[in-house]
């Protein structure tokens, strides 16, 4: 078929094997440029491995430290009439290349909640791996099931304490209009912590080191994006805030728990990219293009996988890491400086429909949301047809 990207709203709701495949093998290549670590992972387990900053952390742990890198994640097939979703084209690619490289890799696709495929998990590390040292923990999903009781807990956009209107980016009409959003009340706050805070985490470590698949030494982390003020009220100070604030909770926690083989949990403060799940939150599609304007034209930008092979580099993998005031892996310095910010606050002030392109980088923007999907790369004939039914190598049963 002739694959064409079918947007609607904030979501494309089809993906191009073939880009996403020059997706990868584009991060791939940035990532073996680069100087390495000396000291490395060898053996990672990666909890949301198919997009994003997820797939970055496996990527880099593959090709810039030559890990073997087990993958979990929950993606949409592929039928003969429908494409599968975006991370399962990006975990066929990466796989594709990991097994032209001669990596061992294999990967697992369900429910990252549950008690199986944690179980299914170890099974595969106990068999193959033995332990694993490191754990990146970058799961992104709008609701959750407890292993436990079964209870369905989901997660909320929302400001806490009052609702907030503000400026917004309207990338279905392409206008700049403003957008109001209730606040949360409490358990919509709890169903937020429950689904995007640290639990699942936890659960994750308790469930490897009872089985006693942890190396001595083992390191983990999980992502976040504190921001500044102008995120604050929707993001940073909302019910996503106080879920990530949680991670600080579970690192600390993790950390003690595991203090007999010397375990460290660092909670990671990235920059904001465009992500499937920040197109959602408003604020941030503006926000991020203002963004753009200014990093870009500082030189200072960084996507997804620089931002991971530096943190590997600079942080992970460094004796000297850089830590924020909680104590978080610190790789969204240059985002948070007052000058950057200051530059941002100004065209947040100023952009109106008229100058979207002349203030901002929404055509930057919107170029990234298209390759998440596997579109808008130079690379690729999107005229000719292709088979969406393309499979992933070493997928756990």
């Amino acid at each position: 078929m002739v694959i064409k990207p079918k947007i609607r709203g904030f979501i494309c709701t089809n993906a191009h094997p073939t880009g996403c495949e020059a997706h990868v093998n584009e991060q791939i290549a940035y990532v073996k440029s680069q100087t390495q670590a000396a000291d490395k992972p060898k053996n990672v387990l990666v909890i949301g491995a198919s997009t994003g900053y997820g797939l970055a952390s496996r990527i880099t742990a593959a090709f810039g430290c030559n890990a073997k890198t087990l993958g979990v994640f929950f993606e949409k097939e592929p039928t003969e009439k429908k494409t599968a979703s975006a991370g399962w084209y990006n975990t066929a690619a990466f796989q594709k290349a990991a097994d032209e490289a001669g990596l061992w890799s294999k990967n697992i696709n369900g429910d990252a909640f549950s008690h199986e495929l944690k179980a299914k998990a170890i099974n595969i590390i106990k068999e193959e791996l033995g332990q694993v040292d490191l754990i990146i923990y970058s799961l992104a999903s709008p609701r959750r099931t407890d292993p436990d009781t079964g209870e369905v807990y989901s997660s909320t956009l929302k400001p806490i304490g009052k609702g907030v209107t503000t400026k917004n980016l309207n990338t279905s009409k392409r206008i700049i209009d403003s957008v109001s959003v209730e606040a949360a009340n409490d358990a919509e706050i709890q169903g937020t912590i429950n689904v995007m805070g640290g639990a699942d985490w936890e659960l994750w470590i308790k469930a490897l080191s009872e089985a006693g698949v942890l190396a001595p030494n083992f390191k983990t982390t999980a992502y976040t994006y504190i921001g500044k003020e102008l995120t604050w009220p929707i993001y940073g100070h909302a019910t996503i805030g106080r879920a990530k604030e949680d991670l600080d909770r579970a690192a600390a926690a993790i950390t003690a728990s595991t203090s007999e083989i010397d375990g460290k949990a660092y909670v990671t403060s990235l920059n904001a990219v465009v992500t499937q799940a920040s197109s959602a939150i408003p604020i941030m599609p503006l926000y991020i293009s203002a963004m753009f304007k200014v990093m870009k034209s500082d030189g200072i930008y960084q996507g997804c996988i620089e931002q991971i092979q530096a943190l590997f580099v600079e942080n992970l993998y460094n004796s000297n890491p850089r830590l924020d005031e909680a104590g978080r892996l610190s790789q969204n310095y240059k985002e948070l400086d007052d000058s950057v910010q200051a530059r941002i606050q100004h065209i947040w002030d100023t952009v109106d429909t008229d100058t979207i392109d002349e203030l901002t980088d929404y055509v930057g923007y919107h170029n990234e949301f298209l390759n998440l999907f596997g579109f808008g790369f130079d690379s690729v004939d999107y005229e000719r047809d292709v088979d969406p039914l393309v499979p992933i190598n070493n997928l756990v049963d």
